[in-house]
């Protein structure tokens, strides 16, 4: 499956490289990529994918990709000791964050693009814009910064946010491929692919991609029925948590 998938993704390579030659006439500054494969599919096996992305470009420059996962609001806990014991004691809510972001570059970011790019086009976890969610929007810049650190630093803990740029490499001058690995803790979602071609620090095209990672099998029928019937799935794994308790309990009483 994984050799038909990488034939198939070299052949569309060939494609796009033909159609990019059609287009040399019109400008010289174009990219273009595509994806062996749009689906992350997640099944009860599900141990990680890794997706390639291929691509190629009309004159030179350097490249840059982007991942990101589809947005929501992030709670950020701080725990505190209260009463000898450690409880959650604040929280702060951060609305529009990417669920998963990782980023891959043809040469050094810092030396690609200028910071004021860098933070326009959030290019690398360090570079995204945090929003205070309505009910967080009392708290101090000191303390906005702290929660923020802490969630870039448990989503790059848990391999959602990528903790260094991985490398686009180049096939010849012209065609050039990037490996992005999805964890098993991946959430489901329509995610965004960008693609960015630099060249004298300037992006000069680019272009986007859609990824959707989506449940399969008798993973997404619990999935959908957790969502749909969330009282009765509660009620069900209470009753097969104290089955299996009563299991263990009679097992151990046997030994």
């Amino acid at each position: 499956m994984h050799l038909v998938r990488l034939t198939s993704a070299f052949l569309s390579l060939f494609v796009t490289s033909l159609c990019l030659n059609d287009a040399r006439a019109q400008s010289t500054n174009e990219i273009v990529a595509a994806l062996d494969d749009h689906v992350v599919a997640i099944d009860t096996s599900f141990s990680g994918s890794k997706v390639l992305l291929f691509g190629a470009t009309e004159g030179e420059g350097d490249v840059i990709v982007v991942v990101r996962g589809p947005s929501r609001d992030e709670v950020v806990r701080k725990k505190d000791r209260i009463m000898g014991v450690w409880a959650n004691n604040e929280e702060v809510t951060f609305s529009g964050t990417p669920v998963f972001y990782n980023i891959a570059t043809s040469a050094t970011l810092t030396e690609m693009v200028p910071a004021s790019t860098r933070q326009r086009l959030e290019l690398g976890p360090d570079y995204l814009n945090s929003y205070l969610a309505s009910n967080s929007r009392d708290i101090g810049d000191a303390k906005k910064e702290e929660f923020w650190a802490a969630l870039l630093r448990n989503k790059k803990n848990n391999g959602l946010y990528a903790s260094e740029a991985a490398q686009v490499k180049f096939l010849g001058k012209r065609l050039f491929r990037a490996d992005f690995f999805f964890p098993p803790n991946i959430p489901i979602g329509t995610y965004l692919v960008y693609v960015y071609l630099v060249k004298d620090k300037d992006v000069v095209s680019s272009q986007i991609t859609p990824l959707f990672v989506s449940k399969i099998g008798a993973e997404a029928k619990i999935y959908d029925f957790a969502h749909r019937h969330s009282f009765a799935y509660g009620i069900i794994a209470v009753i097969i948590a104290l089955a299996a308790g009563w299991v263990a309990s009679v097992v151990f009483r046997k030994k």
